[in-house]
């Protein structure tokens, strides 16, 4: 008669080897949430907010942005005004949508429970307002990609909308974050395939730009840090997500159904659920984590 309790004898796992390897085996998972097509080729930015609730852009056709219940319905949440495209979303620490309006060179806000949108910044200078991050004192940061030149910017914005360059002549500047302590900003260049890390001041200046990472191969677009400092890439063209440590090391690679990712967010009742947009596919997927996502943590704080 076996033992009850599943002891480790004769080579058999203990029941607590048993869950925890089950528990291990359902991470990094990708799973589809949301219907083929739901949003146009354009989905991007997917962002939480604090009642758990899940957005992303172009819900439907341009220049919308919609939310997702947590069983994967996708509905409008709001269209933004005429001419205006998203791309990244953010939350600040007052709850409110920041939206990259990428045509019309904006920082759009929602107000979140009138749904009033208003222009918080504006700059003409840039290409466009692409990916942004956001700091815990709400500081703004945003790639500013030069597809045509394979050329790109890097913008601070602060809590006043006042725009300042902190750096020119980069690569396709794409994906942007910032570390779960404030003190580091990554920047992606998609076309040359860089991940630059620098160190960062609480007044939002960098310093000691240093390389993390470099692939030979496929793009990337956005990223996101956990709350241990690991950053989640997506692979554009290749079809997965890597988990990059702070000291630039591949710690996972996570195969999607889609092909196309275009960014990164973390969600779910304990923040470790990430949730990505495919382009390609045109909705969202979804898998589990071991440490719950920076947005997660800052909603906490």
């Amino acid at each position: 008669m076996g033992c009850k309790d599943k002891s480790a004898k004769n080579g058999q796992e203990t029941t607590t080897e048993t869950v925890q390897k089950e528990k291990t085996e359902e991470l990094y998972q990708s799973k589809v949430l949301t219907e083929f097509k739901g949003f146009p080729s354009g989905i991007e930015g997917p962002a939480v907010d604090g009642n758990n609730i899940l957005y992303a852009v172009n819900y439907g056709k341009p220049g919308t942005i919609g939310q997702v219940t947590e069983d994967g319905k996708a509905s409008l949440f709001v269209t933004l005004p005429e001419g205006s495209i998203g791309n990244g979303i953010r939350f600040n620490s007052s709850g409110d949508m920041l939206i990259a309006d990428y045509t019309m060179h904006n920082i759009l806000k929602v107000d979140m429970a009138t749904k009033e949108i208003s222009v918080f910044a504006h700059n003409d200078q840039m290409n466009q307002p692409n990916d942004i991050a956001i700091a815990d004192n709400d500081i703004l940061f945003a790639s500013d990609p030069d597809w045509k030149n394979s050329k790109g910017q890097l913008w601070r914005i602060d809590t006043e909308g006042k725009f300042t360059l902190l750096e020119a002549n980069m690569g396709t500047t794409n994906g942007v974050e910032v570390s779960p302590d404030n003190t580091l900003l990554y920047v992606n260049e998609s076309v040359q395939r860089n991940v630059w890390v620098y160190d960062l001041s609480l007044e939002g200046n960098i310093s000691n730009k240093r390389l993390l990472i470099k692939f030979d191969d496929f793009g990337m677009d956005g990223m996101r840090t956990d709350n241990q400092g690991n950053l989640y890439i997506t692979r554009h063209g290749k079809g997965t997500i890597v988990k990059v440590s702070p000291k630039g090391e591949i710690l996972q690679e996570i195969t999607l159904a889609g092909k196309t990712p275009s960014n990164i967010a973390f969600g779910g009742e304990d923040g470790k659920t990430a949730f990505l947009t495919l382009q390609d596919n045109g909705n969202i997927e979804t898998f589990k984590v071991e440490h719950p996502g920076r947005e997660f943590q800052m909603r906490k704080n």
